[in-house]
């Protein structure tokens, strides 16, 4: 449990790196300054988006032998880590007023994480580990770690992460996990 925990936790973490979401919190913290509530709606959203993407993942995995789950696995670590490499754009979502900044952050990110690289990854994570609780615990603590101090710090930050190293890095992770999912 602990390892599907901080498995969970560094890919996302990894993933999140140079991500569409990253833009997106950006630009929500640009436009409303309000903290918090970004903060709030980015977790709520993950949780809720990382825990459906969990359930399939873990009924994927009750459908298909061991054998034929390991190779998926492994073939969608190694697509994860190719898809890593190319880098996303931002998003031209504009959030309604009458939302606030809650609710905008929270359908914002609820549905620029729908077929995202990490929601992918969530998927594969809770085929390959039986506690879904912590693959969800996991990704969303990552995705917290990879969006919180670009709520707080905005653009400083983000011109002084080298974000293309970063992404190879973490394509690099996913390939490995990969060839480990063959190897199990």
């Amino acid at each position: 449990m602990l390892e599907a925990f901080l498995v969970s936790t560094g890919v996302v973490a990894l993933a999140e790196m140079g991500d569409k979401t990253q833009l997106l919190a950006l630009l929500l913290a640009a436009r409303y300054r309000s903290r918090l509530p970004i903060i709030l709606g980015i977790a709520i959203a993950t949780l809720a988006n990382h825990a459906l993407a969990a359930a399939f993942g873990g009924w994927l995995a009750s459908l298909v032998s061991p054998g034929t789950l390991r190779w998926l696995l492994a073939g969608s670590f190694v697509g994860m880590g190719a898809w890593m490499l190319v880098p996303d754009s931002a998003s031209d979502f504009e959030g309604s007023k009458r939302l606030g900044v809650f609710g905008t952050t929270l359908l914002a990110f609820f549905l620029v994480e729908i077929g995202d690289k990490t929601q992918i990854a969530t998927v594969a994570l809770a085929a390959n580990y039986a506690s879904l609780a912590a693959v969800v615990a996991g990704t969303t603590l990552g995705m917290l770690i990879a969006n919180v101090p670009v709520v707080y710090a905005g653009e400083r930050l983000l011109r002084r992460l080298p974000l293309r190293v970063l992404q190879r890095i973490a394509a690099a992770a996913f390939v490995a996990l990969g060839i480990l999912a063959l190897a199990a």
